[in-house]
């Protein structure tokens, strides 16, 4: 089985040794990585395989919003995922610019945490529960008629593909929902990214939640 490799960055050395505990019970992931600033982080993502990087927002020296900038532009394949006790949109705002594929509260559950890096590293993107109604409110301020209008652009098979995204599946669960090949489900996401002026999975999301195309629930 191969397992997804993990680097935690955070400057609290206890806190670190937490979330390793966390995710050596699930036998597909593996802390390969450990760094106490965001500058570390990157030179180690630079120098080894890592396929997920959870990233804490204020460490010394390098930031997280600056290390997660930098990653994007030097290893575009890492999937960054924002682990903080900061919920606040400016921060959101701007990990997600950035290039975060996620953005979680250090006080999820274990089995939360290990669910959300298992879905980022099939191409998913998550978001904290408690900050996904702010962030649907205040990050992308998009106008439901907006939204629609953008909708409405789409085929009817972008559009199944679109809720989809914004249900929080991944490539992998996309295709096998829809009777898809993995490979025709990412050209898919990429023309509908194109299409709805979107840099980001969670942006798309947005969209479709704002556009009224999500199932009830």
């Amino acid at each position: 089985m191969e397992r997804i490799r993990v680097l935690l960055a955070d400057d609290e050395q206890l806190l670190r040794t937490g979330i390793r505990l966390v995710l050596q019970h699930a036998e597909d992931i593996e802390v390969v990585a450990e760094a106490g600033d965001g500058g570390e982080a990157v030179e180690l993502a630079c120098r080894m395989p890592l396929d997920v990087a959870l990233m804490d927002i204020r460490m010394p020296d390098v930031d997280g919003m600056t290390a997660v900038e930098q990653l994007t532009r030097r290893v575009p394949a890492l999937k960054v995922v924002m682990l903080t006790t900061f919920g606040e949109p400016g921060y959101i705002s701007r990990a997600l610019r950035g290039g975060a594929t996620g953005f979680i509260l250090k006080d999820t559950g274990p089995q939360e945490l290990i669910q959300a890096v298992r879905a980022v590293a099939r191409g998913g993107a998550v978001l904290s529960p408690r900050i996904t109604k702010d962030l649907i409110n205040r990050y992308l301020a998009t106008d439901d008629d907006a939204a629609g209008r953008l909708v409405s652009t789409l085929t009817a098979r972008e559009r199944e593909v679109l809720v989809q995204v914004g249900l929080g599946a991944s490539n992998a669960e996309i295709a096998r929902q829809l009777y898809m090949g993995e490979g025709t489900v990412k050209t898919y996401v990429s023309r509908i990214l194109g299409k709805l002026g979107c840099d980001n999975r969670v942006r798309a999301a947005i969209v479709a939640h704002e556009a009224g195309i999500l199932p009830a629930g």
